[in-house]
């Protein structure tokens, strides 16, 4: 696993902090190979389909899959026979599978407006800046010294990789603060007694991915008006 863009000095990326930052690599590496496979299934019924098209059948799926697993792991803690020990458990599977589909939604959106996601630094920065929401734009303008709309065609397909790694580090810092401190309160509400946990699990993950689905129109812009390549 590549963990070169947080080497040098991230004094939260210890313990806890640095297993977040790995299972987003995880998460990064994995769904990548699956990029093409997705939009694929995003123009299963209709191959004629738009970019644009395609771009709201990927929010689509992305925001009923994050939901998906939200409920299921809450709906778990109400199971006749199954303790809250058995409902963490699920949730810690369950940040990486969240990881997974955001890494996988936010990377095949770069594909469609023909971003480049060959390397892995502007992978991590297309990710973490869409999960990350305002705060990242913010960064990723801040730290590359570049102002102007729709930064993950502006500054990500553009900027140097040493600029990248700078971005990812301040990213890395912010990501380890607003996942882990999200993920610990929507956690603690899933395992909720009677079938709360399953309601609160599927309405934080909608969240999550409403202001994942804003942030990625907000960092690509208008879909392009064909496809490239």
């Amino acid at each position: 696993m590549a963990t070169d863009a947080h080497d040098g000095p991230v004094p939260a990326a210890d313990g806890r902090g640095q297993r977040v930052l790995d299972l987003l690599d995880k998460a990064v590496d994995s769904q990548s190979l699956l990029v093409r496979k997705n939009i694929a299934r995003a123009r299963q019924r209709n191959p004629e389909a738009t970019p644009a098209q395609v771009i709201r059948n990927l929010e689509r799926m992305y925001v009923s899959a994050l939901t998906g697993t939200g409920a299921a792991v809450g709906g778990t803690a109400a199971a006749p026979g199954v303790g809250t020990g058995v409902a963490l458990a699920l949730s810690a599977g369950e940040t990486l599978s969240s990881l997974e589909l955001s890494a996988l939604f936010a990377l095949s959106l770069a594909e469609v407006h023909g971003v480049p996601i060959d390397e892995v630094e502007r992978r991590r920065t297309i990710v973490m800046g869409i999960m990350l929401g305002g705060s990242g734009s913010a960064t990723i303008t801040k730290v590359a010294e570049r102002t102007g709309q729709h930064w993950g065609r502006q500054i990500v397909a553009k900027v140097p990789l040493e600029t990248l790694r700078q971005i990812n580090k301040v990213l890395g810092r912010n990501f380890i603060t607003k996942f882990g401190t999200k993920q610990g309160i929507i956690v603690l509400g899933r395992v909720a007694p009677f079938g709360i946990g399953a309601v609160i699990g599927g309405g934080a993950n909608a969240a999550m991915a409403t202001l994942a689905v804003r942030a990625g129109r907000r960092a690509f812009g208008p879909p392009p008006t064909s496809w490239h390549g």
